[in-house]
């Protein structure tokens, strides 16, 4: 799936996960935790670690909520959502009601999409993590030595 750059709901999903103008933090010169990768797995893990108060960086090349937000879960649950309730109407008899035909607008469809994810993207968004204690990064990381990271800002 592609993010619609002329699309308000794509506008506001960057605004929340990968903020043009965001500023990464002064780093600390230790952290209890660095979290590569800002999907499911990784926000979870900074929120609780910093809720247990470590001091946690989380670093993201991309957008954050991963593949689940963006492109995985939540589209798919949203247009399978959409086809379920098209089946419904086609199959109208099953439940004692006159079919219907059950045709669908795909554009709409999408956008429906792209609004509910945006509408649900402030929870995995950066300033919502910054403000649980994390320190977000936006670039990519990558381990330079055992104990520690780099950040290359794209």
């Amino acid at each position: 799936m592609v993010l619609l750059h002329d699309d308000a709901f794509d506008q506001e999903l960057l605004a929340q996960v990968a903020p043009q103008d965001w500023v990464n933090p002064k780093p600390h010169a230790r952290y209890d935790m660095v979290v590569l990768g800002g999907g499911t797995a990784g926000l979870i893990s900074a929120a609780i670690a910093a809720g247990l108060g470590a001091r946690v960086a989380l670093i993201e090349r991309d957008l954050l909520g991963g593949d689940c937000l963006n492109y995985g879960c939540v589209p798919s649950k949203g247009l399978l959502s959409v086809s379920r309730r098209l089946g419904i109407l086609r199959r109208g008899h099953d439940y004692g009601i006159a079919p219907a035909a059950g045709n669908a607008d795909f554009g709409a469809v999408m956008t429906r999409m792209r609004r509910l994810r945006a509408g649900i993207s402030h929870h995995d968004g950066a300033a919502r993590f910054t403000a649980l204690g994390v320190d977000v990064f936006l670039g990519k990381g990558r381990f330079t030595a055992e104990d520690a990271v780099e950040i290359m800002t794209q």
